[in-house]
């Protein structure tokens, strides 16, 4: 994929990967438009890229999503690429928290809002030229940490769907890629909790370049090594992930 000449969509793009890839579908010279519930974070990157298009809105909410789709079309109709990147992750007990509203929200955000959105675009995107859907699944989809049960549990169903869908829609002119980080320094589950981790701009360029080569699943670090797994492997992964600490 040439990152050039496109009007890229994508959610959750104030911050993180989001706003990594936004920067850099930027400056090879694309369209870019983001969304994001808070409006202090899509106003300051506005202030950092001023060419940025920002969009306050609640992917959780399905009414949010199709008013959010009707919105993108009318104002961008030549929008040709839908990155589902917006994401929640919540480390908690179930046994101790079991509140189904934030258990809800996480599912709403993580897995509703992708399969949503993808079947909402899918007919504007028929229409397009080099059309493509990109969603941002996690290493924790092949090796889940239980301390965040939904969230694996998410990356896990949307990978699922997305190799369905690009089966399905293998005979059309859209593209369906699956990028599959690792740990990186977001604060994705909260500030400083990623601060060891994968540094951004590394991850961000490593998927530039797999785009480039149009690769159609694009991994790295951990997630690249669980991807690829055998069952005997994972289980081990899983065990050493999930040990009690001493």
């Amino acid at each position: 994929m040439d990152l050039g000449s496109h009007t890229v969509f994508i959610t959750g793009g104030a911050s993180g990967i989001g706003l990594a890839l936004a920067e850099r579908f930027l400056g090879a010279r694309s369209n870019v438009i983001v969304c994001g519930r808070r409006e202090e974070k899509l106003r300051e990157a506005k202030e950092k890229y001023p060419k940025l298009h920002i969009y306050t809105c609640d992917v959780s909410q399905a009414s949010n999503r199709v008013s959010l789709f009707e919105w993108i079309t009318r104002e961008f109709p030549n929008v040709n690429i839908l990155v589902n990147n917006a994401g929640i992750q919540r480390r908690f007990q179930i046994a101790q928290d079991s509140s189904w509203k934030k258990i809800e929200e996480e599912i709403a955000i993580n897995l509703e809002a992708p399969i949503h959105l993808s079947t909402l675009f899918i007919p504007h995107l028929l229409k397009q030229d080099r059309p493509a859907i990109i969603n941002i699944t996690s290493g924790l989809a092949f090796v889940p940490m239980a301390s965040a049960p939904i969230y694996c549990a998410t990356k896990a169903a949307l990978r699922s769907f997305t190799l369905s869908f690009r089966h399905q829609l293998s005979a059309t002119p859209i593209s369906v890629i699956e990028i599959i980080p690792p740990a990186v320094n977001t604060d994705l589950g909260g500030k400083g909790v990623h601060s060891s981790a994968t540094p951004l701009d590394e991850f961000a360029n490593v998927v530039v370049e797999q785009l480039k080569k149009g690769n159609s699943e694009i991994s790295y670090g951990f997630a690249a090594q669980s991807s690829h797994a055998s069952r005997e492997e994972l289980d081990e992964t899983f065990k050493r992930m999930n040990q009690a600490p001493r």
